[in-house]
């Protein structure tokens, strides 16, 4: 099996085992926009949050990558799972990882993301830390406030 992974800052291609960064304090997490804002990667994130609280010091926002997704979200509870523990919910669509709008990170945060590109300065300041991973990783980075080690992750 394939343990798991994460993009670091500042490149896409920089992949390192999950481990190799376990530990270290979250500010935000994101999951959501156009790459991993689908139906399953919300039920995974819910699953992960379920019954449980996103870190005091971490914020966690979600953007479904569509009404339709969203939508399905509602009708399945999966949007009520998230807000109970603690996510925003955000807009379908585009999103922080952008660097424009809703969750922008601010200088010196730690992010783990769910988008597609970690290059410096994308998500908002310059010197914040993008790291890429899975919903699943996402969600329990924002309970854990820190990157989960490889162990924590398994399904």
């Amino acid at each position: 099996a394939l343990a798991p992974r994460l993009a670091a800052p500042f490149y896409v291609d920089n992949v390192h085992a999950l481990g190799d960064y376990a530990g270290a304090e979250v500010d935000f997490v994101f999951v959501g926009t156009c790459t991993n804002g689908r139906i399953e990667d919300l039920r995974a994130a819910a699953e992960v949050l379920r019954g449980r609280r996103v870190a005091p010091g971490t914020r966690m926002l979600v953007v479904p990558a569509s009404s339709q997704v969203l939508e399905q979200a509602m009708e399945e509870g999966v949007l009520q799972t998230l807000v109970e523990a603690g996510a925003t919910i955000g807009t379908p669509g585009c999103g922080p990882c952008m660097g424009r709008h809703m969750g922008v990170a601010a200088s010196g945060e730690r992010v783990v993301s769910t988008a597609n590109r970690n290059f410096r300065g994308r998500m908002g300041a310059a010197d914040a830390e993008v790291f890429l991973a899975s919903p699943r990783t996402a969600a329990l980075a924002a309970v854990l406030g820190r990157i989960p080690g490889e162990e924590e992750v398994a399904p």
